[in-house]
């Protein structure tokens, strides 16, 4: 969508010829004149819309060149365009796009291996390559946090890793699953391969799989699904087995001794981008979201892609209503009626559960100035840039394509993350317009301010500002920088939010279906 965002004119922004309304650029009291031949007749706040000429009640209201909505009632030139005139539409608050299927996906100029872009990874066995370099203690049920946890801190607390500065840490991946639930269930599933894949994850160098023993998710099972033995760098145990508490947590502190100088010979080396796989995330969105870093991130991800690497969109109730953009982009029909299959999956869910696909945006989205999901999903999916669509995804499976792909993943970021950690990817781009305090381990993850102001206020937080997109920086320029940003943090420069020492409490895997 990069394509349609144009200079601002003063306090106003246009992002569409085809757009009947406007963006502040600042507070814009009543009676101020505008650049597009209108006077505010209500306050808009900064970030907010308002329109450009009148439209009529039950008219589509549009911006980026797309409907994000319909008049509730008619709306002058120059009122402003929020939730109390500006809705959904229909009484389901659906809204019929043609798909489009592949018939927009274009080649990418693909670089050649020796003029890619390097950074400094570390070669795993497997031929993938990690960024960082921890030790992982995950745990199959939440009677299993507590050790994991005591395990972690027995390490970190014993000034034994000075010894080893090839180790990132140790981390414990707690949740609060694991039992009561439907062992031949989706969730069942969904957890099983969470599990595996944060194990298999290239960011960790070794790995604890601990247990309770008796709960619905067995370790054992897993190993067998996955045909995994046990090595040096991959231990398993239950409390119950053991023999307590104490005897597990010794255990544990044990093993990881034992694994620390292994997992310590890996070192840094260069490495091409194509063994980059990078999340994409954004949280606490506003109005600047899909005019600033949104589509500053595409064009580093279109860059990416070029020289090999990987992309992995997310967040499928914050796609809905923008679907149509990317099922256009697929590299075949069969990809993109794999997204509508998503899709029409959350429209039942949501419906089941008594909620709408237009419960998201949040308040705090709102507030920001995004008014529908609509209008939050065009703005979103600008994250995924402009190659095609190679692959879609469920929760948490393995991601085998090169190129843009899509993950069915929750809008909830600490789950959509976890879902793309287990898939595979090794770092991550988090834009933000509300100021989202949010880190991740084993992957670090960079933040993106869609304002200055946010920028300023919050500087601590985040790692590069996209609001002086509105200021003259071009989207190109910028997605150029994240770019070359998103190196050096996969060579190991750290991020905001591994400085301030995120990441401990934001594995969530996403649990779906009845707890027994």
């Amino acid at each position: 969508m990069n394509e349609h965002v144009v200079e601002p004119q003063g306090k106003t922004l246009v992002l569409n010829a085809a757009d009947n309304i406007a963006v502040a650029l600042a507070n814009l009291e009543v009676g101020t004149p505008t650049p597009e031949g209108v006077s505010i007749v209500r306050r808009v706040p900064r970030g907010h819309k308002f329109a450009t000429r009148p439209i009529m009640a039950g008219e589509a209201v549009i911006k980026f060149g797309q409907i994000i909505g319909f008049a509730k009632e008619g709306i002058a030139p120059g009122d402003w365009v929020h939730e109390h005139n500006c809705g959904m539409g229909g009484p389901d608050g659906s809204l019929m796009h043609d798909y489009a299927f592949a018939e927009g996906a274009m080649p990418v100029d693909m670089l050649a291996a020796d003029k890619r872009a390097t950074f400094q990874g570390y070669k795993r066995a497997n031929g993938a390559v990690g960024t960082r370099n921890y030790v992982g203690i995950l745990t199959s049920v939440n009677c299993s946090a507590t050790v994991a946890k005591f395990m972690a801190e027995a390490i970190n607390s014993s000034g034994i890793l000075d010894d080893y500065p090839e180790i990132d840490g140790v981390v414990p991946f707690v949740h609060g699953t694991g039992c009561a639930m439907d062992t031949h269930g989706e969730g069942y599933q969904i957890l099983r391969r969470t599990q595996w894949g944060y194990t298999s994850n290239p960011n960790l160098g070794a790995a604890l799989l601990v247990g309770l023993g008796c709960e619905a998710f067995q370790i054992d099972r897993m190993k067998e699904a996955y045909n995994l033995k046990e090595t040096d760098t991959f231990q398993t145990m239950t409390i119950q087995e053991i023999g307590g508490t104490r005897k597990m947590i010794d255990w544990g502190v044990e093993r990881i001794k034992e694994m620390l100088p292994v997992a310590a010979k890996a070192r840094r080396e260069t490495v091409d981008a194509s063994h980059l796989t990078l999340a994409l995330q954004c949280g606490g969105s506003d109005g600047y979201s899909g005019i600033t870093a949104n589509p500053a991130l595409g064009v580093a991800v279109d860059t990416l892609v070029k020289h090999g690497g990987t992309a992995i969109l997310s967040e499928t109730p914050e796609v809905y209503g923008a679907e149509h953009m990317l099922t256009r982009r697929a590299v075949t029909r069969e990809v993109g009626e794999k997204l509508i299959e998503r899709i029409k999956w959350w429209e039942d869910y949501t419906r089941r559960n008594g909620g709408e696909m237009n419960n998201n945006p949040s308040p705090g989205n709102k507030l920001g100035g995004l008014t529908t999901i609509l209008e939050k999903s065009l703005g979103a999916t600008a994250k995924g840039g402009s190659t095609p669509l190679t692959a879609v995804y469920e929760y948490a499976e393995k991601v085998t394509e090169k190129g843009f792909v899509f993950m069915d993943t929750p809008g909830f970021d600490p789950v959509s993350a976890t879902g793309q950690v287990a898939g595979g990817a090794n770092v991550l781009c988090f834009t933000t317009g509300r100021g989202s305090a949010y880190g991740c381990k084993p992957v670090p993850s960079i933040k993106l301010a869609t304002n200055s102001e946010l920028y300023g206020r919050m500087t601590e937080d985040m790692d590069i500002n996209c609001g002086d997109i509105v200021e003259g920086v071009s989207i190109e320029a910028k997605g150029q920088e994240i770019f070359e940003h998103v190196l050096r943090v996969a060579s190991g420069e750290k991020t905001k939010s591994e400085a301030l020492g995120y990441g401990d409490n934001e594995f969530v895997p996403w649990q779906v279906g009845a707890v027994m």
